[in-house]
């Protein structure tokens, strides 16, 4: 395996197609969540907007952590990281949800 700077070697992961592909699926398997809560409740009410957001924020997060996990040989350092991570999804799925801080691109 050859990485970006030219070493080979097994200790280095390549981002592969079925790592790739296990976060597309896991974001469209998170958003069919509120897809099928709107066919029987009027109480999600999601716009394509939310939905594109949503998916940006999901799969932008699956790559970090993906990526994260891959790279990242320390479990320590492994586990803060992908704990960071989280913790950043979190923030601005609030921001964006309730504004928690009252940025411009809150939902309010």
């Amino acid at each position: 395996m050859t990485t970006m700077t030219g070493g080979t070697g097994p200790a280095v992961k390549q981002f592969g197609s079925k790592q790739l592909l296990r976060v597309v699926l896991a974001t469209a398997a998170i958003l069919l969540i509120p897809f099928v809560a709107m066919q029987f409740t009027g109480e999600v009410n999601w716009t394509a907007s939310d939905f594109v957001i949503m998916g940006v924020l999901l799969f932008g997060t699956g790559l970090l952590l993906q990526f994260a996990a891959n790279k990242i040989r320390s479990s320590k350092s492994r586990l803060i990281a992908i704990g960071a991570i989280g913790l950043a999804f979190l923030f601005v799925w609030a921001e964006l949800a309730v504004g928690i801080i009252g940025s411009p691109f809150a939902g309010s």
